[in-house]
């Protein structure tokens, strides 16, 4: 073992160490049943379980507003937060990569993984092909299977707020629907023909598929290179032979590659779109069902102006 590593090592421990004893000295008799905490793994998800929990548990996210999923790389700090959780929720299907080690070194914390029994859409190209695309969560019926997977995860390691819980799952999942709605309306006034949604991470093939629009994207998901020339190439030959009116990107990678592919097709770029991370409370964000609405507007505005 390296001395970086075993330094590392340490600074983790100690900080566990230092985040058991302050919580032991902060207790009071006063306070002998703690407020269950419920720790995810990305802010959508803390989203949607903040619904879920109103004020009978708090939640937080790992990562904070903005970070890029797949590669986080967590702290020290992110591990000191975790340990004090009561559950930890998480997406799974290989979206957060360093997740299995980072909860290996928490030791004995319960975990969910929330998508769970959703209808899979497999990852077309790239050393993930054939997996399932995990961005589950910007399906239609999914975010459901989500939400009842949460209140199922609370409700099993906190059951005295069960019923609590299954009131608010409840509410929310009517909040989503009645979001949702509208939404696909604005996609499907499109004519067919013109319902393109081309990306630079081929993260939205569930809202592709529910909302009904073609897909193509500069790369696959969890891919070793990113914006290659021959991934803008294959992209600009798509553009083209459709007549494609816009492009995006996500807001979490470099939007280099699909500007190219505005300029040189004469395409226009269409903006960001929100699919990992949400924004802070200032920004266009700050929710689960902002984001669909904000992602849906944006892909709305661009393939019709």
């Amino acid at each position: 073992m390296s001395s970086r590593t075993l330094i590392v090592t340490a600074v983790l421990i100690l900080g566990v160490i230092a985040a058991v004893l302050f919580g032991r000295s902060a207790s009071s008799p006063a306070a002998q049943t703690p407020e269950f905490k419920v720790v995810t793994t990305f802010t959508v998800i803390a989203d949607m379980a903040r619904n879920v929990a109103g004020d009978a548990a708090t939640v937080e996210s790992i990562t904070r507003a903005g970070a890029e999923i797949h590669g986080y790389q967590p702290t020290p700090q992110d591990l000191v937060r975790a340990s004090g959780a009561d559950l930890i929720l998480w997406n799974g299907m290989n979206l957060e990569l360093w997740f299995e080690q980072f909860i290996g070194n928490l030791g004995d914390v319960p975990s969910a993984t929330i998508s769970e029994g959703i209808e899979t859409i497999s990852i077309a190209a790239g050393s993930y092909e054939g997996l399932p695309n995990p961005h589950a969560w910007m399906g239609l019926g999914n975010a459901l299977v989500y939400i009842d997977n949460i209140q199922a995860a609370m409700s099993e390691h906190d059951p005295e707020n069960a019923a609590i819980y299954a009131a608010n799952a409840t509410a929310y999942k009517a909040e989503i629907t009645d979001a949702i709605a509208p939404l696909r309306e604005h996609i499907l006034a499109i004519p067919e023909s013109e319902r393109w949604l081309v990306t630079c991470e081929g993260a939205f093939s569930y809202i592709a598929r529910d909302f009904g629009l073609k897909e193509a994207y500069l790369w696959p998901m969890n891919a070793d290179q990113t914006g290659t020339p021959q991934q803008v190439r294959n992209v600009i030959d798509t553009v083209r032979e459709n007549n494609v009116r816009a492009v995006f990107c996500e807001s979490t990678v470099n939007t280099d590659p699909a500007e190219q592919v505005a300029r040189e097709t004469g395409a226009r770029y269409g903006g960001v779109l929100y699919v990992d991370s949400l924004s802070l409370e200032g920004g266009p964000v700050p929710t689960y069902l902002d984001l669909l609405r904000v992602t849906t507007e944006t892909i709305v505005e661009g393939l019709t102006q």
